[in-house]
């Protein structure tokens, strides 16, 4: 039994070709592909390097948390790796909201002591 081997449909192979460096342009264009320009692929907050491999876990950060701020020179962003992007995140929610709770209502105190009795509990053993 032979296998019957076809020819790639050139018209096809070169409209990929020609999808993919448009697809490179546009990044290129948006304000990832710039910060990947301007910084070097290294995460702000942990120093983890990065390679063509992994360049898909380095996020751009906005400092200032607005996504409409894109000045060309980068000021406004950072590049972080997904974890301490995520971390970067949820520290500014907690800011927010405890910013807003701290001030509509006081905090709860502990009152409760787990090791109230303990100097007690260990004289009782000797």
């Amino acid at each position: 039994m032979t296998i019957k081997k076809t020819q790639p449909d050139k018209s096809k192979l070169n409209q990929i070709v020609t999808d993919a460096r448009r697809n490179q342009e546009l990044r290129e264009q948006s304000y990832r592909g710039q910060a990947l320009k301007l910084y070097p692929w290294i995460c702000g907050r942990c120093a983890r390097e990065f390679t063509h491999v992994t360049l898909t876990e380095l996020t751009v950060h906005h400092k200032n948390h607005n996504h409409d701020d894109n000045p060309s020179d980068g000021s406004n962003w950072e590049l972080l790796c997904l974890y301490c992007h995520d971390n970067e995140h949820q520290r500014y929610e907690e800011t927010r909201f405890s910013s807003k709770q701290s001030s509509s209502s006081t905090a709860n105190v502990s009152t409760h002591n787990p090791f109230a009795n303990l100097q007690n509990l260990l004289n009782t053993k000797k």
